[in-house]
């Protein structure tokens, strides 16, 4: 990785560019900030986790109000889902997405400011935290996520995971959206979402509770944890501070398109 991520190279400006919402021809005040500038500034904080006043302004990024503006601005346009789909859909032509499984798994962070979808994390002595509920094909590449309370059961998201896949193009026909299987441990048990997981023709491959443990499915399934470990990485979603939940959704899809666009890159090179 290079000594400075967040600064964005004219290949994927050029996937995001044709995204972002335009500004208005008369836009009163001074002349805005370059959209590049302030995406390098969002994304030096979600790299970094500092406060987005401690923003350097030396940098070029404008300040972190003006950042932070655009961030939310972007996320009500639905830039970062967009992008998101996009590079899913660049992978699936290049044949880097495993629709044979999908893989599912939460993962608490502390919520420092408290906030919508937050609560007593049953893992970190009850103190305020959300968590990530994640489903990733079989290779690792994250597919969708839920952010909700702490203390929300794991189980209640699953079907909701998987209908939450978005359409994926970049293939003949139909755009994708259903894994032949999904796995999962034995906090996912449950008859209702194996029947449901069928009806939908799609393979529950869970383990039960008060039995072993299926056979070699934690081999299967360590992508999902790797996944998170690579979303972990960015020092603003280890933990999370922002208290509107569709700011901390922005920065989560932000990290989801970072990680695709890695693997994109490894395949063309």
């Amino acid at each position: 990785m290079s000594n400075r991520p967040w600064i964005v190279d004219d290949a994927l400006w050029a996937l995001i560019e044709p995204l972002l919402p335009p500004w208005p021809t008369r836009s009163p005040g001074p002349r805005p900030v370059a959209d590049r500038l302030c995406l390098q500034g969002i994304l030096y904080v979600l790299y970094n986790g500092i406060a987005w006043q401690l923003l350097p302004l030396e940098l070029g990024f404008g300040s972190g109000q003006t950042c932070w503006r655009r961030l939310d601005r972007w996320q009500q346009a639905g830039v970062f889902g967009k992008l998101h789909r996009l590079l899913l859909a660049e992978l699936n032509t290049a044949g880097e997405l495993d629709w044979s499984r999908a893989c599912v798994d939460g993962s608490h962070v502390r919520a420092k400011k408290g906030g919508a979808a937050t609560g007593p994390s049953p893992v970190d002595r009850r103190k305020t935290g959300s968590k990530h509920h994640l489903i990733c094909d079989g290779k690792g590449t994250p597919l969708h996520v839920i952010t909700t309370a702490a203390n929300v059961n794991d189980i209640t998201q699953t079907l909701d995971l998987v209908d939450g896949i978005p359409p994926v193009a970049g293939r003949l026909g139909r755009p994708r959206r259903r894994p032949e299987s999904v796995l999962g441990d034995k906090a996912y048990d449950s008859v209702a979402v194996r029947r449901q997981l069928r009806h939908r023709k799609i393979l529950p491959v869970i383990s039960r509770k008060g039995v072993p443990n299926i056979r070699g499915l934690g081999k299967l399934r360590y992508v999902v944890e790797q996944t998170f470990a690579l979303l972990h990485q960015f020092k603003r979603l280890a933990v999370r501070w922002e208290r509107r939940l569709e700011l901390n959704d922005a920065f989560v899809s932000l990290g989801f398109s970072l990680i695709c666009w890695r693997r994109l890159k490894k395949v063309g090179s």
